[in-house]
C-alpha cells in the first residue's frame, strides 16, 4: 500500500484491506481475512510491521469481530477505502405532540 496524506505507514482507519499469507503466516489459506481498519498503532516495531485494531468482516462486509492484528505493511491488499467523513443526515422534527412552549397555560 502507498502512503497517502492522514495515513500511518499507508494505512488509516476506515480502509478495508485484504489480510492473507503476504501480510503474515498465520493468515494462510482459509486463515486469510478481510479486515476494516478503526486504528494504526503508533508504537515502535520491526521496520514494515504494524499493530492494527479493526473488525474482521464476512463475505457480505459486516463486522463479525473486533480484532487486533499484527502485519506487515506491504503485505495487506486494499479493497476498498473511505474517500471522506461519514456524512450526517437531519432528520426533521416530527414530535407528535406540540413543543411545551405550544401547549394552553394551566390554570391554578
Amino acid at each position: 500500500m502507498q502512503p497517502d496524506p492522514g495515513s500511518r505507514n499507508g494505512v488509516r482507519a476506515g480502509d478495508v484491506v485484504h489480510v492473507g499469507r503476504s501480510a503474515s503466516v498465520q493468515f494462510d489459506g482459509s486463515s486469510a481475512l478481510l479486515f476494516r481498519v478503526i486504528r494504526v498503532h503508533d508504537r515502535p516495531t520491526y521496520d514494515g510491521w504494524t499493530w492494527l485494531d479493526g473488525y474482521q468482516l464476512n463475505r457480505n462486509g459486516n463486522a463479525v469481530k473486533r480484532r487486533t492484528i499484527f502485519v506487515q505493511i506491504d503485505g495487506l491488499r486494499p479493497v476498498a477505502r473511505r474517500t471522506s467523513a461519514p456524512k450526517r443526515v437531519s432528520v426533521p422534527n416530527t414530535r407528535p405532540y406540540p413543543a411545551s412552549s405550544q401547549l394552553p397555560r394551566q390554570r391554578n
